[in-house]
């Protein structure tokens, strides 16, 4: 079920609300219970086969749990640890990369080995990170509450399951149990419903139509056809707004939606193309993941104890890591890859230049362009079809194709308009933490990056006559544009 959809809109999240808040006037725990059913439900829509796999790595996860917490701390409880990630690694293994795994075999060794022809189970790589942390922790005695109920819901919960945040057990649990958030409250139902309103206009009005001017182009390369520069980059740049935009709408779309029952989650988007290096990009973009791969990843790894080389290595493998998780394909390793090189590259000129980071504006507005067209060049790759594609298009960028004719019949005069008014949104306009800093959006762990809020003119959201009306408005043409809507590109990883 999309959140840009007429049965989530108007069925489902009425329906769930409104018996979550019936419930709760008698019992917290049947309020609860009602939850976790819902999104149950919610993900049984896409595909009701696959619930049994939710459910059968939930319960799994929430036995090992407990057989951890119960077993003596320290050291006695690595093996135990290490078979339940494991396990959970194997689920995610076999359903993402097995056919992955075949065809490069069969193109490596050409060899005729049949693809299993494996659809991936919606949401999979969030639920599996989000409960290895969960297993990690407990073997480290961070994790305290082992409600089953509450358990399931935080791997369940339906704003989140299927294209994240990745949360943390610790960060949770303490909020579902709350018994005043399944208590109705006007207050956070129209908080909730208005930064709802926000990232449903970034999703279908936006992100779908910036991809106008990028699918047909990557379509073309993918089928052998030469852009010309023009369309390389126009393509290139419509789809950077697009997936910033995509990805910072569902974000949206999620914190209002857990907001609604007065459930802060954690912040995962905040204006990463603002960043002015590309360290500081990737505590902007997909924060959760950062904070997993660094936590879970580079620092088992290592992180930087072993002196430069080592740390250099560790951020390399941890990003190429990072991008595999993203997609089974070549493409997701080279946009990994070459993540991993601009970090070693910004980390490397900071160790000659420890200075750098704190030079004056201009030297910032530089440093920004270029962390920026580095994340546009990287996400051609991301976004091609395969890597003969990705080349293809590269090449094009570069005016190294060689004759090349218009592969798609498009308005540029309207796409270089769509584009520049999305840059203009990306780097001047406050973003949604910024618009309503009052009310204390950002979740438990990440609302340090409220300083990185800057003051817009006292552009902020309050409970007023005024921008009821504007959140009307900017609702009403979110779901005008409905009938283009698509799904989020992050709900296919």
């Amino acid at each position: 079920m999309l959140f840009n959809s007429y049965p989530f809109l108007f069925l489902f999240l009425p329906l769930t609300l409104t018996l979550f808040f019936l419930l709760g006037r008698r019992s917290h725990a049947l309020a609860m219970g009602w939850m976790a059913l819902a999104s149950l439900f919610f993900y049984a829509w896409w595909s009701p086969p696959y619930l049994l796999l939710l459910l059968a790595s939930a319960g799994f996860n929430y036995g090992a749990g407990l057989l951890l917490a119960r077993s003596p701390p320290g050291d006695a409880r690595r093996p135990a640890l290490a078979l339940a990630v494991a396990a959970n690694l194997a689920l995610l293994g076999y359903f993402k990369y097995a056919d992955f795994f075949i065809q490069t075999v069969n193109a490596t060794f050409a060899a005729g080995w049949p693809a299993m022809q494996i659809v991936l189970p919606l949401g999979i790589s969030f639920f599996t990170f989000t409960q290895i942390a969960f297993l990690v922790d407990t073997a480290r005695g961070e994790a305290k509450d082992y409600d089953f109920v509450h358990y399931l819901l935080f791997v369940t919960y339906f704003p989140h399951l299927i294209a994240g945040p990745i949360l943390h057990h610790k960060e949770m649990m303490p909020q579902f149990d709350r018994p005043d958030i399944s208590r109705f409250s006007a207050n956070r139902l129209a908080l909730g419903i208005s930064v709802l309103a926000f990232g449903l206009f970034k999703k279908t009005v936006l992100a779908d139509g910036l991809a106008a001017y990028a699918t047909p182009v990557f379509a073309a390369a993918a089928h052998g056809g030469t852009p010309t520069p023009l369309e390389a980059w126009g393509a290139a740049l419509a789809y950077s707004l697009q997936i910033y935009f995509d990805f910072s709408g569902y974000s949206d779309m999620a914190i209002g939606l857990a907001r609604m029952i007065g459930i802060r989650l954690p912040l995962n988007f905040h204006s990463p193309y603002k960043a002015g290096s590309i360290i500081e990009f990737w505590r902007r973009w997909h924060m959760t993941l950062s904070r997993f791969l660094r936590d879970y990843l580079y620092f088992p790894l290592g992180g930087n104890r072993h002196g430069r080389q080592r740390r250099y290595l560790n951020l390399l493998a941890t990003m190429v890591l990072g991008g595999l998780w993203h997609g089974a394909g070549w493409t997701f390793v080279i946009w990994g890859a070459l993540h991993g090189l601009y970090l070693v590259v910004n980390h490397a000129w900071r160790a000659v230049r420890p200075g750098s980071a704190v030079r004056g504006r201009g030297f910032r507005l530089a440093a920004g362009m270029l962390t920026f067209l580095a994340v546009v060049v990287a996400w051609v790759p991301f976004r091609a079809d395969g890597v003969a594609a990705a080349r293809t298009m590269l090449a094009a960028m570069a005016g190294l194709a060689g004759p090349a004719a218009e592969t798609a019949t498009l308005d540029w005069t309207a796409g270089r308009l769509w584009i520049a008014a999305g840059l203009a949104i990306v780097w001047l306009a406050p973003n949604t933490q910024e618009i309503f800093a009052r009310y204390r959006m950002l979740g438990p762990v990440h609302r340090q990056a409220d300083r990185l809020a800057l003051p817009w003119l006292g552009l902020r959201w309050r409970r007023s006559p005024g921008w009821a009306l504007a959140t009307a408005v900017i609702g009403f043409v979110g779901l005008l544009f409905f009938s283009r809507g698509s799904e989020f590109i992050y709900f296919q990883f």
